[in-house]
Parts: C-alpha cells; sequence; structure tokens
C-alpha cells in the first residue's frame, strides 16, 4: 500500500524547488549578461529557467505556502 503523502511534505519540496530554480536562473542570466554575444540557445534556457520559477511562485502562492513557515 501507497504511503499517504502530507500536505507539509508536498508544501517542502515545492519550496525547495523553488530555491533550486531561482539559484539556477539567477546563475543563467548572470551567464548571458556577461557574454558578449550569447547563443539563442543560451538565451532560451535562461526564459525557461525563468517561466519554471515564476510558475511554481504562482503555484505555491495559490497553495498559500511561505518560507517562513517551514524555515
Amino acid at each position: 500500500m501507497a504511503k499517504r503523502l502530507k500536505k507539509r511534505d508536498i508544501d517542502e519540496q515545492l519550496l525547495s524547488a523553488i530555491f533550486t530554480l531561482e539559484h539556477d536562473w539567477k546563475q543563467m542570466r548572470a551567464i548571458t549578461e556577461k557574454s558578449v554575444d550569447p547563443t539563442w540557445n543560451a538565451l532560451y534556457m535562461e526564459h525557461l529557467a525563468r517561466a519554471k520559477y515564476l510558475y511554481l511562485l504562482r503555484e505555491a502562492k495559490h497553495r498559500k505556502v511561505s518560507a517562513i513557515m517551514y524555515r
């Protein structure tokens, strides 16, 4: 029988993913800003990381999850 997932566990995973994606997005943004001639692929990956990050932020807002609650 499968273990029932608790809301708190899912929310913690969501926050962890948000922090990871934020770091990845900011790192990609810094690289493309410092680049003389960034490739289309690098720009695409930066925009994709930003879109994922913003999506998870909206999901956290919808679920009423705050990082303060879990730190």
